[in-house]
């Protein structure tokens, strides 16, 4: 019996299948099809059988992480929607948190929000901070506004009501309004998206739920049909934004969970390889086809937090800490009003795609700068979806080089190093964030483009090192595979830490317990093994934000405040390096998680080298600002022990590993690239 994983970025499709009798795992990659959805799972399936004679009756179990999401949020192509919002609170994205997103930049200015002022409608009802009702929903207004909406040409609704958290009623009435009056309209309430106090967080995590629901509702039911198609019978699994999994029914109305899908299983098939292979201190580097994903994981566990960035937006739900930034290998280049090149945030994806996979693509992308410099386009890529053609590179670069007034190989360089720049910032703003020493840590580089790219941005942070590992384009599809299924529940107490809140501790957290476990059966039966694990979110009383601490279950059931105040304390101390044991502390929000483990495969050991690194071909490439001649290896003639120096290029069936000179290789036991500064080794 077999279990896939998949992983469908903007630009490939990727596919893990763990063979359970012998542990053996099958990768593929395929082009994937956004102006068909499901189709590209169609011919994944139909390759594995035929090529491994892998028959879809006999997978056992399916899941898959996506990119869907998160690419509409960065390219701003979700729905056009409307926010039903209470009565004199109108603004609330607009204000949002009063913050430029460049602090240190006179000239930055806040996004324009992804629901505009004209498309916002007010509600008159009033629920006080207690959860009390003060108005009940009047329903003329809401008959005004879904009116309103309409004539708007609005293909959704986000209702965001004052003080939902602690009572939904309202807001579930104005919902019922919508589906009496409007049923077409898809509708997302704040309260049952991610029920958490503080009114922008809420609005916007529930607009970005909206924003990409028609799609992703389109994409799972394209996906599901493909599945029944070709035979496979369990019901599939969606990878989550905490890096768990979820049932399809669950993903469609909760859409928010699943925007960081793609990022969350590459971070975790990151984690369990940096874990199986001993490396304590890692950043996972994801480059696909239209983003890079950066995330921080220390002896082998992801670093979580709220409120990550998708685009230009946060999202507060629970998710892996990760940085998205708008650059892949597919990122477009373009010169502005002011003769400037530019690189992204629009991808070309899979269609067209770069101009060097020959596939209708016009616009230069970082693939075809890579490729018009020399340093990839000696072999096919994503086990032979495209053949590279680096005379359409170079050819497509030429108006750029000409209005610029540099040559070619110039041209793509600078674009090389727009991307990395744009990088750079992004990542040293994360480990400042943790702060985390770049010089402590690896960069574990996957996905089609992250090889490619990585030893250029890990020496411009100045980072220990460069793991690349044997399979680096199907990494996010094995993270899908070993993923646990896992949720989160949340509850607002918003109390002071003391004997009031100490009568209704144990209450609170075994409402959570029954809730996670309820869920727990309802998306995947009776009888499965959990683990719970609880935190708050507390502050001392004053504090605007709070930060999250984990618990121990038995101080909940003892309602042993104490022990919650010490453990605030220390991570208090341990973040800002100062806390006040005397100073009176307030708990915001009691957490849940609950997760229940799935089989993971094991590791297999790469024979020895025997003899001396076999050279391919050498041919010449771009780097650092002059001509090299490069050996090319292919990555399946490497043992264990073997090394190189750069400049090297290393291929394989799913991705090209790129090394600039004074950078060295070796292979480890597992075949992981080790590259590493000439002078550290």
């Amino acid at each position: 019996m077999y279990r896939v994983g998949v992983d469908i970025g903007g630009s490939f499709t990727d596919f893990a299948v763990l063979n359970e009798q012998t542990n053996q795992i099958h990768t593929l990659k395929v082009l994937s099809r956004p102006d068909q959805p499901g189709s590209e799972i169609l011919t994944g399936l139909a390759q594995l059988e035929q090529r491994d004679g892998i028959a879809p009756q006999h997978i056992e179990y399916f899941t898959h992480g996506t990119t869907v999401g998160i690419n509409a949020v960065i390219q701003r192509r979700g729905v056009k929607l409307a926010l039903f919002a209470t009565a004199g609170f109108c603004d609330v994205l607009e204000l949002a948190r009063l913050k430029i997103p460049h602090i240190h930049d006179l000239f930055s200015r806040r996004p324009a929000p992804l629901i505009s002022r004209d498309r916002v409608f007010a509600i008159k009802e009033r629920t006080d901070r207690h959860g009390e009702m003060v108005q009940a929903v009047d329903r003329q207004s809401v008959l005004e506004a879904i009116a309103g909406a309409k004539a708007a040409g609005c293909q959704g609704i986000v209702v965001a009501l004052l003080h939902s958290y602690r009572n939904r009623h309202n807001e579930a009435a104005v919902k019922a309004i919508i589906n009496e009056q409007a049923p077409e309209l898809l509708t997302s309430c704040s309260a049952d998206i991610w029920p958490i106090i503080r009114e922008y967080e809420r609005t916007i995590t529930a607009t970005i739920n909206a924003y990409v629901q028609p799609m992703v509702i389109n994409y799972l039911e394209s996906f599901e049909r493909a599945l029944k198609t070709m035979g496979v019978l369990p019901p599939p699994r969606i990878t989550k934004s905490n890096g768990g999994v979820m049932g399809v029914e669950q993903a469609k109305s909760e859409c928010v969970q699943m925007v960081l899908s793609g990022t969350a299983s590459g971070v975790i098939g990151a984690s369990f390889l940096a874990s199986a292979c001993g490396f304590d201190k890692i950043l996972s580097l994801d480059i696909g086809g239209t983003s890079a994903d950066v995330a921080v994981i220390i002896d082998g566990q992801v670093a979580q937090g709220n409120g990550e960035i998708i685009g230009d937006f946060p999202i507060y739900i629970p998710s892996v800490a990760v940085t998205s930034v708008g650059q892949g290998g597919g990122s477009l280049a373009w010169i502005d009003n002011q003769g400037v090149m530019q690189m992204g945030p629009d991808s070309a994806g899979s269609l067209p795609g770069p101009v060097c996979f020959q596939r209708g693509g016009t616009q230069p992308t970082a693939t075809d700068a890579f490729a018009a410099c020399g340093m990839i386009g000696h072999g096919d890529l994503g086990y032979n979806a495209v053949k590279v053609d680096v005379a359409a590179a170079r050819a497509a670069w030429q108006p750029l080089a000409d209005k610029l007034d540099i040559s070619v190989e110039e041209t793509a360089e600078t674009a090389i190093e727009l991307a990395i720049s744009s990088m750079y910032s992004d990542t040293s703003g994360l480990l400042s964030r943790f702060g985390l020493d770049p010089r402590e840590f690896w960069f574990l580089a996957f996905g089609g483009a992250g090889p490619m790219m990585g030893c250029f941005l890990a020496r411009e942070l100045n980072m220990k090192g460069v793991i690349v590992p044997p399979t680096p384009g199907v990494l996010s599809a094995l993270g899908g595979l070993v993923a646990d299924i896992r949720n989160d529940f949340i509850r607002t107490l918003y109390s002071e830490l003391d004997s009031t809140l100490a009568d209704k501790l144990a209450t609170e957290a075994e409402a959570l317990s029954q809730r996670a476990r309820g869920w727990l059966t309802e998306q995947h039966g009776e009888g499965m093994p959990f683990t719970l694990h609880y935190s708050a979110d507390m502050r001392y009383r004053g504090q605007s934000f709070e930060i999250e601490v984990a618990l121990e279950a038995s101080w909940l059931t003892e309602a042993n405040v104490n022990a919650l105040h010490e453990a605030f304390d220390r991570q208090h101390q341990q973040l800002f390096g100062h806390c006040d044991a005397s100073a009176p502390v307030q708990v915001i929000n009691l957490r849940l998680v609950i997760a229940s483990p799935t089989l993971k495969p094991t590791l297999n050991r790469l024979a020895a080298a025997q003899g001396p690194v076999a050279v391919a071909k050498q041919v010449s490439a771009w780097i650092d600002g002059a001509p090299h001649q490069v050996d090319v290896v292919l990555r399946a003639s490497l043992g264990a022990g073997h090394q190189l120096s750069g400049p090297v290029i290393i291929a394989q069936d799913d991705c090209t590993t790129c090394v600039p000179p004074q950078m060295a290789v070796r292979v480890d036991e597992f075949g992981n690239l080790l590259i590493t500064p000439l002078e550290s080794n």
